[in-house]
């Protein structure tokens, strides 16, 4: 009897720790309309954004579980004008180098059902404004211009920025919600795919030559 109650609880606490929601505990974006970008360039040293340096990954759930992935090919600048709140971050993700663990969702993740490589081959992202201080012990506050599945809108996200003489680095994991970029596939029935899904940065963006 002890042990049919031992093996329940336990299935009990592995079932939920699949269902739980990785988005619960991570700061959630906030949207907004798209502001416009300033054409003027900033001044001062740049920093390169490059797959070698840097992570580009996100977190999927659904009922059952979760799903990691990242993009493999991306490139960026962070425009250093001496100070971080004046300074500008851009970056440019190859859409069709979506991987996971699986070669199957990885196929799927291209189609028409979630990113559509084929009609919207990039992802881009330009800040328009840094702020001092975040949510949950971050340094900034980073909002700017999210083009992702032919949507763009402004996002607010918090980061943890340092700047070095050879290196800028910036730490973020926050939530997004998909559909708000028309992303809306719901998943099989009795599967369904949430609606947040977790994106982290991990930059370390080297000093351009």
């Amino acid at each position: 009897m002890r042990l049919c109650i031992l093996i329940t609880t336990l299935s009990s606490l592995m079932f939920v720790a699949a269902c739980s929601n990785p988005a619960a505990d991570k700061s959630k974006a906030v949207t907004g309309e798209a502001a416009q970008v300033s054409p003027q360039t900033v001044q001062g040293q740049k920093y390169l954004i490059t797959p070698q340096h840097c992570k580009i990954e996100f977190v999927g759930s659904k009922v059952t579980g979760s799903e990691h992935g990242s993009f493999s090919k991306f490139s960026g600048q962070i425009d250093y004008s001496g100070n971080i709140e004046t300074s500008r971050v851009n970056i440019t993700i190859n859409a069709d180098s979506v991987t996971t663990d699986s070669p199957g969702l990885d196929t799927h993740l291209k189609t028409a059902d979630f990113f559509d490589v084929a009609k919207y081959p990039q992802v881009t992202f330009v800040s328009t404004s840094i702020k001092a201080g975040g949510e949950k012990g971050a340094t900034h506050t980073v909002t700017g211009n999210l083009t992702m599945h032919g949507v763009t809108k402004a996002i607010t996200f918090p980061a943890t920025i340092t700047v070095t003489p050879d290196a800028a680095t910036v730490e973020s994991s926050f939530s997004i919600n998909r559909k708000e970029f028309g992303i809306n596939y719901p998943g099989a029935r009795d599967n369904l795919i949430r609606d947040d899904v977790v994106l982290t940065l991990h930059v370390h963006a080297t000093k351009a030559s």
